[in-house]
């Protein structure tokens, strides 16, 4: 959600800065409708000073015996509270109108975000790590994993496409690497783990900018709740409507849970194997902090998500998104890119964003710095730390071996009871 007085005081920086994102000019929508409701909110305002006025004047011509004064003084409240229940629709009205603008629009872009219009336009950062040599020609996932327990026919058979089964030591290798992210981010990195609900209210999902842009992205169930397409939203909203003490340091929340997504604008992208699912999990990482912590505090967070791949020897790029690649409501957004050697190419395997106040002031999450009667909006943001599919993929192919078989990574050897290799069924 933006300020609607930073909007009044600079309309141009404003528009501006949309224009960075490709989105047209709508300041001057936005001060046009929030005119008209300034101009009914006082009319409201002043009729109800009045209405209690006349009230009170009332009495005193009564008893002053002033019949004809009193008479008029009636009338003129009977008018006013027939008028006030249509400025108060009109109030209410006009100020969801201007919410639902306000919401609509997404976040300003950093001064430091590159400019671009798709993800041709985003800027390289850094890599780690080479490539391995293969002395054969390295399968894809989908090649690869059913002969070791990635059953992609009986998914569909339950569910449809985009749904898997995991069998076997693939089913434990899985477990394994989300219970060391888990471990990882909670032991080394001093994130507070958390179990949150999957479903979660409107509330929730528009507190952390999902609707009602993503509302056809996401699953909704018959009782009007949402399955989460992200850990973001319930860690996220834990503080929504909340005023908390002063964050000497920042409050940081990771999770392991399932998440869910429609997909509804991806047709056609990774339908084979097990990269875009309808569901997944990730280990979610949260972050809420004070305005003037969350620039180091984003470094912070994808140091902790390129951490996890280091740990396992996976070969990534770090990716700073340009404005036209963005999320919705990030003002600025680093990828990981992992490589995968069955496709040859980098693949987003993490996604750490900074969205300032945006999502603060959609959901009233607020703190108050010590020594302090005044409020601030927090900073809230968050990062994949990492999606354990898509970790999954990159251990499968980069570890595959020519006859097929998996060698497991030396740190997720003690999580899997000391398997250290998928064999090949038969």
């Amino acid at each position: 959600m933006h300020d609607i007085r930073s909007i009044r005081d600079n309309p141009e920086a404003f528009d501006a800065a949309l224009a960075r994102r490709g989105f047209p000019a709508s300041a001057g929508a936005i001060l046009a409708l929030d005119t008209k409701r300034r101009e009914v909110t006082t009319e409201m305002q002043q009729a109800q000073s009045r209405r209690n006025e006349a009230s009170k004047a009332i009495g005193q011509a009564m008893g002053q015996g002033d019949s004809d004064k009193a008479e008029a003084l009636k009338a003129e409240v009977a008018g006013l509270k027939q008028r006030l229940p249509e400025l108060e629709e009109q109030d209410r009205q006009l100020g969801s109108e201007l919410e639902h603008m306000l919401a609509t629009i997404p976040n300003l872009p950093a001064a430091d975000v590159p400019q671009g219009e798709d993800e041709e336009g985003n800027v390289e950062v850094s890599r780690w790590g080479d490539p391995r040599a293969f002395d054969f020609e390295p399968k894809e996932h989908a090649d690869l994993a059913p002969a070791l327990g990635m059953d992609f026919e009986t998914g569909t058979k339950l569910s449809g496409a985009r749904f898997t089964f995991l069998r076997g030591h693939m089913a434990r290798l899985h477990r394994a690497i989300a219970q060391f992210m888990l471990d990882r981010q909670v032991g080394e990195n001093g994130y507070t783990e958390c179990n949150p609900p999957v479903l979660v209210s409107d509330d929730a999902m528009y507190g952390t900018d999902k609707l009602p842009k993503f509302a056809e992205d996401s699953f909704r169930t018959t009782d009007d709740r949402w399955l989460i397409p992200t850990s973001e939203v319930s860690l996220t909203a834990s503080v929504a409507g909340e005023i908390l003490p002063d964050l000497p340091q920042p409050m940081r929340m990771t999770a392991h849970t399932l998440c869910f997504r429609s997909e509804a604008g991806s047709a056609g992208k990774d339908t084979r194997g097990f990269i875009r699912q309808h569901q997944f999990e990730k280990v979610e990482l949260v972050s809420i902090c004070r305005p003037e912590d969350s620039e180091a505090e984003h470094e912070r967070m994808t140091g902790c998500a390129e951490g996890i791949l280091q740990a396992l020897d996976l070969p990534y790029r770090k990716m700073l998104l340009c404005t036209g690649d963005m999320g919705f409501g990030a003002r600025k957004t680093y990828d990981l890119e992992v490589w995968l050697p069955g496709q040859g190419a980098y693949r987003e395997i993490s996604s750490c964003s900074n969205t300032g106040d945006f999502q603060a002031r959609r959901m009233n999450a607020r703190y108050r710095p010590e020594g302090e009667k005044k409020t601030v909006f927090v900073h809230t943001l968050n990062g994949s730390g990492l999606a354990v599919g898509r970790t999954l993929v990159a251990v499968l192919e980069n570890y595959q071996q020519a006859d097929g078989s998996v060698t497991i990574p030396q740190v997720l050897v003690p999580y899997m009871g000391g398997i250290e290799r998928l064999e090949p069924a038969g």
